[in-house]
Order: structure tokens, then sequence, then C-alpha cells
């Protein structure tokens, strides 16, 4: 699975982005999807989780501003990010994976532990 994450920008405080994340092949076995963020000189952050029965789940900083989504047709998921705060700028990847035997994905704070990610795209908030 190859991951290409676009959308990223420039924004002032209280804006919105969105962010998506093509995949070269979204077999229908990898259902734990999401998205995580690095800042310089801090650790990984997962933000959003999708899981294997379309459940989202998002880290206590970004909930109620940011929603995932997929687009299953056109092998893309989203980030749609709101009120966009300067604490938000930081690198974000979108990552995917396989469920457990058991059919479960790991929380959202280990999105980033997922075995495919992209590349990246920047997000500045100021």
């Amino acid at each position: 699975v190859q991951l290409v994450e676009s959308g990223g920008g420039s924004v002032r405080p209280g804006g919105s982005l969105r962010l998506s994340c093509v995949a070269s092949v979204f077999p229908h076995s990898t259902k734990c999807m999401g998205w995580f963020r690095q800042a310089p000189g801090q650790e990984r952050e997962g933000v959003a989780l999708l899981d294997v029965s379309g459940h989202d789940d998002y880290a206590d900083s970004v909930k109620g501003r940011f929603i995932i989504s997929i687009d299953s047709a056109n092998n893309t998921l989203y980030l749609q990010m709101n009120t966009l705060k300067p604490e938000d700028t930081a690198m974000y990847y979108c990552a995917a994976d396989h469920p457990t035997p058991a059919g479960l994905c790991p929380g959202v704070e280990r999105v980033a532990d997922l075995g495919h990610s992209g590349p990246g795209t920047q997000v500045t908030v100021s």
C-alpha cells in the first residue's frame, strides 16, 4: 500500500484545511486508517482513527474540530480540520494497516504505529 498526502499549507488561526490521502490500493482487508502528526522536536501524536466498523475516534486535542472520513470509491482518506490553532502546526501523515486477527484496530494514540504511512504534508497555523 502506498499512501500520498496532500492539502497542507499555511492558514491563520481559526481557519480550516482539508487533508487528503490517496492510496495506491485499499484492499478490503486494510481497515484501520488514521492520521497522526509530528511537530519539530516532539513525539508523534495520533490525531484521528477510523476503525473496521467505521467508528471514528480523536485525540482530545482535536476532538470537536477535526473530522476523519473516507471515500472508498476513490481510495481517499480525508481529514477536515476546523478552528485551527497554532499548536496544530505539524507534519501530518496518513496511516493504514490490517486489523488484528480479532478484527481490532489500535487506539487513536497508536495510529503512528500502523504499518503503512505516507511522506506527510505540512500544516502551519500562524
